[in-house]
């Protein structure tokens, strides 16, 4: 899972009216808005921490001369070994967050439900707001047929044409 920040009130929005709508969590209604800032916090926290990974991976791969063709590989080994969430292990972790946060946050008054059931409940919702990378790399393709692909002419026009289709899908913030 790839975690954008313009998806982040959203998720958490839906996690909290899912729960309290089916009565999983019982949150007052003059502690909603602290409750989904805590879990915005979360989703924050995540997102802040991922782009000091990506830092940190940039900065060995720079410090040891590893090519650019093996960051994959780099970035797994990192991961592993500082144990930072990646892929479908990032859903994972946020579900556990958020139970974390409703078990003992001072904003979500009682949790009644069993934690298996808010994690897969959570974990849908997630994977609704996931998004599909390889169909926005896809799209971005069509965008750049006039490039030849493999040069770094290309990995450019493709990282412009995919910004430009994550921005005109609202995954990316305006600036």
């Amino acid at each position: 899972m790839k975690l954008y920040r313009t998806k982040v009130p959203t998720i958490a929005r839906e996690v909290l009216d899912l729960l309290t709508r089916e009565n999983d969590i019982e949150v007052a209604p003059d502690h909603r808005d602290e409750a989904i800032k805590d879990l915005v916090a979360i989703m924050e926290d995540y997102l802040r921490r991922d782009n000091d990974f990506r830092n940190l991976v940039r900065d060995d791969m720079a410090r040891r001369n590893v090519p650019y063709d093996q960051y994959g590989q780099v970035r797994k080994q990192i991961a592993e070994q500082t144990g930072h969430a990646l892929g479908d292990d990032v859903e994972r972790f946020l579900c556990r967050q958020f139970i974390e946060m409703m078990l003992n946050s001072p904003h979500v008054d009682e949790v009644y439900e069993e934690d298996k059931v808010i994690y897969r409940k959570v974990m849908g919702i997630l994977r609704a707001n996931d998004v599909d990378e390889t169909a926005i790399r896809a799209e971005a393709a069509t965008k750049i047929k006039n490039v030849k692909e493999g040069t770094v002419e290309y990995e450019e026009a493709m990282l412009h044409a995919m910004r430009d289709v994550k921005k005109r899908k609202g995954l990316l913030e305006e600036r």
